[in-house]
């Protein structure tokens, strides 16, 4: 590396370098896979860390947010933990790393790792594109995860977690998951600190949903206060399938979650309903990318946000209508309390339509409390703080009681209301 190269580099990308020039002895992969590595490494040098100038990232200057990295070991001692639903099949991923026993009635599970191994993988850990910084850092230095392949028409009668827990240092997972036709099943990704030591997380899942098939998909984002959490979902609709994917992110100093979505088989429907609790100086960025590629196709989204202290949010809510998508019917809607003059929270959402046949539209509102809803609760005697706290509460619960599992929207709720009493 030159001189002139190393005086453009932050202190955060020279060290990802190191990072990688000291671990690529060490991570699991065939000579494709390695080569890839390399190649996506070499990317992310050229290019640094995105910056506000790339219009993907304007809301999230990762280069200037992403200051430093922590260790690259945590404690590797922590264990999986309870499930969120009491009765759910659990497959744990601990400090980056799969349990080799892993196993869950009737459905296919083998460790990502073996799959770097033997270069199965390498067609699926590329880069999305030169915007891709997430995909960079996460091809980069992934080292395990879960391959889950579900049969055609199973159907789970409990909840499957997937829990990717760690104790600070740096963890980079990798999930891909193949439903076959007809399946029905509840799917929780979960992500969690167990210690407040800092952390560096790369996460991404690649869901391919069968023709028929009815998935809902929880990802549920708890990092700890100083984590850094870097996301992908990438999913690919068939046809006649239903999806209900929630997102809530309650954890994490800086958060990028992004949503890749290709609805590709007709009669599909898609719904996406997400929940953001921000708190103290935290960074929050919630993008989607949804593309309607065949026509009479559906999709409705629908993202809460909870902003205290001097937080900041964002959700970049991209829908794309092909040529070919007739019938398409899209609609999104943000919707935002900011609880302090300090918080912050941008929206952007976007259309593109090139399709004439079409139902789209979006909205977005930012407000605070409704000073007629908390004099009404006031009045009859409840305490400000606490009417604020039920009011909050109010408006993100009518988000998890879409789901209709008592069970799974008990527990969330219990996730939701132990952040706010927290923050608020």
């Amino acid at each position: 590396m030159n001189m002139q190269t190393t005086s453009r580099l932050t202190a955060a990308e020279t060290a990802l370098i190191e990072a990688f020039n000291h671990q690529i002895g060490d991570l699991p992969g065939n000579g494709a896979v390695t080569a890839l590595r390399d190649r996506l490494l070499d990317d992310l040098k050229k290019a640094g860390l995105p910056t506000r100038r790339i219009e993907a990232w304007h809301y999230t200057d990762l280069k200037n947010l992403l200051r430093t990295l922590p260790p690259q070991v945590g404690d590797a001692g922590s264990n999986a933990l309870e499930p969120l639903v009491d009765g759910s099949a659990v497959l744990a991923v601990i400090q980056g790393h799969a349990n080799q026993k892993a196993a869950a009635d009737g459905l296919g599970v083998s460790a990502y790792s073996e799959h770097l191994l033997d270069g199965s993988a390498a067609d699926g850990l590329d880069a999305l594109g030169s915007d891709d910084a997430v995909g960079r850092i996460n091809g980069s230095f992934v080292r395990d995860g879960y391959v889950v392949d579900v049969p055609a028409d199973t159907e789970l009668d409990a909840p499957l977690e997937i829990q990717f827990v760690h104790a600070g240092g740096q963890a980079h997972t990798r999930l891909p998951v193949t439903f076959g036709a007809g399946v029905k099943a509840t799917v929780i990704e979960r992500h969690l600190a167990v210690t407040g030591d800092a952390a560096l997380v790369s996460h991404v899942s690649d869901i391919a949903v069968g023709e028929g098939a009815e998935l809902t998909w929880i990802i549920l984002q708890q990092q700890g206060a100083d984590d850094t959490h870097l996301g992908q979902i990438h999913i690919d609709l068939g046809a006649n399938a239903r999806l209900r994917l929630f997102v809530i992110n309650a954890g994490g100093k800086l958060v990028r979650q992004e949503l890749h979505i290709k609805v590709t088989g007709e009669g599909a429907d898609l719904t996406l309903r997400g929940i953001n609790l921000l708190g103290a100086e935290s960074h929050t960025d919630v993008t989607m990318v949804l593309g309607h590629d065949v026509p009479h196709t559906g999709s409705t989204e629908v993202i809460r946000n909870v902003v205290f202290d001097r937080a900041k949010g964002v959700f970049q809510g991209m829908i794309r209508v092909a040529p070919d998508a007739q019938k398409t019917d899209a609609k999104m809607a943000c919707n935002t309390l900011l609880m302090s003059d300090d918080a912050e929270f941008s929206v952007k959402p976007e259309l593109e339509i090139f399709a004439d046949d079409v139902q789209c539209g979006h909205g977005a509102t930012v407000t605070d409390i409704d000073a007629n809803h908390l004099y009404y609760m006031m009045a009859r005697g409840i305490p400000e703080n606490k009417a604020r706290a039920m009011l909050v509460n109010a408006f993100v619960a009518e988000i998890v009681e879409e789901l209709e599992d008592e069970a799974l929207v008990e527990a969330l709720e219990g996730v939701i209301s132990a952040w706010l009493e927290k923050h608020a």
